[in-house]
């Protein structure tokens, strides 16, 4: 499903800082996967990469069996509106639509606005627990609630990949806990594949494989069994 051979990615022009080095890793169909690592080593460059926002300097990143160096801007702006699913720590939920509205962005943006989308857009809020909240304004729910809206939008048009980024950065530890136990089960229950980058040990618990990130590349850390064993273990903060 995605595939990254000896990934690097430098910015900067005469003193380039090194973000990514020589980093691999193979995410396969319906599998879950982690990426801990300290604020500032490369998490969100590493999801960017995957999403072809961002280039890269060597090695090579495929979704789905497609080389993103093979691809132009359009047709790596179709990519991820096709078959990428972002959740943002950030939520990036619209205030001026509805929660229900929110949700059926990623279907008006493909161009489908009907009855069956919007019914899809109910059944991913039913699926997150808020099956009564679709008419509500944003402004109305939770810092979670508005987290399963971003959930939700990122699983509703049936990407094949969802990519999350810190999604829990800004939730308390029981309400993260909680996130993170929607996220997990929506992504398998829609035979999804995904990456999760964060700081937070306890947060990567529910995935198939965590590995952290470093100046030096990607080490499997862990499986997510042993790591929900270890989610005490202190990281460093973002």
């Amino acid at each position: 499903m995605v595939e990254l051979r000896g990934v690097a990615k430098s910015f900067g022009g005469t003193s380039p800082r090194r973000v990514l080095h020589d980093v691999s890793l193979r995410v396969a169909r319906a599998e879950y996967v982690a990426i801990v690592g300290a604020s500032g080593v490369g998490k969100s460059t590493l999801l960017n990469v995957v999403a072809g926002l961002e280039t890269i300097d060597a090695g090579s990143v495929s979704v789905d069996g497609v080389d993103l160096a093979s691809l132009d801007d359009d047709r790596k702006s179709a990519l991820r509106r096709e078959r990428i699913g972002f959740v943002f720590q950030a939520f990036h939920v619209l205030p001026y639509l509805s929660v229900r509205d929110n949700v059926a962005l990623p279907l008006a943006l493909q161009g489908r606005q009907g009855d069956a989308e919007r019914a899809r857009a109910d059944a991913m809020l039913r699926a997150v627990g808020l099956g009564d909240r679709g008419a509500s304004s944003p402004a109305e729910l939770s810092g979670g609630e508005l987290q399963r809206v971003a959930i939700a939008r990122a699983l509703v048009h049936r990407p094949s990949l969802v990519l999350a980024d810190e999604p829990t950065g800004n939730l308390d530890p029981d309400t993260a806990a909680n996130v993170m136990r929607v996220l997990a089960q929506a992504v398998r229950d829609n035979d999804a594949s995904a990456m999760l980058v964060t700081h937070s040990l306890a947060a990567a618990a529910s995935a198939d494989r965590v590995y952290r990130l470093t100046a030096d590349g990607l080490r499997l850390l862990e499986t997510g069994a042993v790591a929900r064993r270890e989610r005490d273990v202190p990281t460093t903060p973002p």
